[in-house]
């Protein structure tokens, strides 16, 4: 069985969420769908990797479709990537998989937007692609699913670093190589003083520390100049950014009209949530439903609001508050398409503008040298769920694609492995490190 497999050889979402593939492999569904979108500006990883390896991307979507018993198996990617299409759509109109081309927009690769993108249904309000009957996984995913099928686990993450570097570039980087080492692998940055964006400007954190380390969903490293706009911007105190929402915000809705779930019949109405700033001295406080739904892409925050707020970050905490008290928002009735979807889309290229990266838009091209870390810090939890508890003791020495912890059996996680020959240095509660 395929579900057993993938949870031993470490299979979780490539795309950013870390939720384990086994999960999805053993639900029923309609449709398995697979996310080519790739919408964070300046990331190009998903690109090189369909172009390169566009036959074990579908035949791990092949192998996701017989599990789960789908019908259907359906291939969103954008479709300016031309070379992208050549490459997977033949391989997949040999295996009955349908290509569904998108727009150049930002979101479209949000599991709401491609559900409906795919297959013209609406996910419920807080509920899941399996609700009307998709799977849906990242390109990556399906590659990882097709190596594990082979008996080969994730040891390799599939990443762009991209910016203020000199030799922007897509590649396979060993889990828990450093920030440093890859960026050295990329030429170094152009600029003496940085910030590194972790998963993309919209949705990644902001970090300053170079000894963190790639994990299994590690989209890529987007390197900015540190007095950036963005980087300013970002590395404000959260209390400063409610305090400015809270004495400059005029509830002028722009944050809503243009939130891509609103969009699509959600009860996410971010300029409510601002008005909720006013209800205390601090704003500290943002007990607000209209955040609840909120899928955090961040346009309200970095291409909406005329003022330049933090609608985003409102929803955020408005989400943690309310999770706190143990308030649940529902949404009563079912989502109806705004009239006015269509209209208000956003190219990527006005989006890149608006955050003045411009600049910085490039090809990553794919290159086959890998980094060779003398020393990798492996983290315990680089999933959804749990984390997996070591297997091996400080002292022991390792092979790549030894499994070095693993969850429990009724756990929700998966394994960890090594992804270096080395020996066992140092085991924390967070990870495991290991020298070659």
């Amino acid at each position: 069985m395929l579900s057993p497999l993938l949870k031993e050889m470490g299979v979780v979402g490539a795309g950013g969420a870390g939720f384990p593939t086994y999960v999805k492999a053993a639900s029923r569904v309609e449709f398995v769908l697979a996310n080519g979108a790739e919408c964070e500006p300046l990331l190009h990883k998903d690109f090189e990797l369909m172009c390169r390896y566009p036959a074990e991307i579908c035949e791990g979507m092949s192998l996701m479709i017989e599990a789960t018993g789908a019908a259907k198996g359906k291939f969103g990617l954008k479709e300016k990537n031309q070379a992208a299409i050549r490459a997977i759509e033949p391989e997949a109109r040999s295996r009955g998989i349908e290509m569904v081309l998108l727009g150049d927009f930002y979101p479209s690769g949000d599991e709401y937007e491609l559900v409906y993108s795919a297959t013209g249904r609406l996910i419920p309000p807080a509920g899941l692609p399996l609700h009307v009957g998709c799977a849906v996984n990242n390109v990556e995913t399906f590659h990882n699913v097709h190596q594990a099928k082979a008996g080969i686990p994730v040891t390799r993450k599939f990443l762009t670093i991209a910016g203020a570097v000199r030799h922007p570039q897509s590649l396979w980087v060993p889990v828990g190589t450093s920030f440093r080492e890859l960026i050295e692998h990329a030429g170094g940055a152009t600029v003496p003083d940085f910030g590194i964006f972790v998963n993309g400007i919209m949705m990644g954190a902001l970090s300053f520390d170079l000894e963190d380390v790639v994990t299994k969903t590690t989209g890529g490293l987007i390197v900015l100049p540190r007095d950036h706009y963005l980087i300013t911007r970002k590395d404000r105190p959260l209390e400063a950014m409610h305090r400015i929402g809270k004495s400059a915000c005029d509830q002028c809705t722009f944050c809503t009209e243009f939130c891509p779930r609103f969009l699509l019949g959600y009860e996410v109405q971010p300029h409510k949530v601002m008005r909720s700033l006013g209800f205390t001295l601090t704003g500290a406080n943002n007990w607000n439903q209209w955040g609840e739904l909120c899928c955090g892409c961040g346009i309200c925050t970095l291409y909406a609001c005329p003022e330049e707020l933090y609608p985003k970050e409102a929803c955020d905490q408005a989400k943690t508050s309310l999770r706190a008290a143990g308030i649940q928002f529902a949404q009563k009735s079912a989502p109806v398409i705004h009239p006015m979807k269509e209209f208000r889309r956003i190219p990527l290229s006005m989006l890149r503008q608006r955050l003045r990266v411009e600049e910085y838009e490039c090809e990553t091209p794919f290159n086959e040298t890998e980094p060779s870390p003398a020393r990798v810090r492996i983290r315990l939890k680089q999933h959804a769920g749990h984390p997996a508890s070591p297997i091996v003791r400080e002292g022991a020495k390792v092979r790549a694609a030894q499994p070095i912890a693993r969850t429990g059996e009724n756990e929700l996680g998966a394994a960890v492995h090594s992804s270096i020959d080395g020996k066992v240095k140092h085991i924390t509660k967070e990870a495991i490190e290991i020298w070659r």
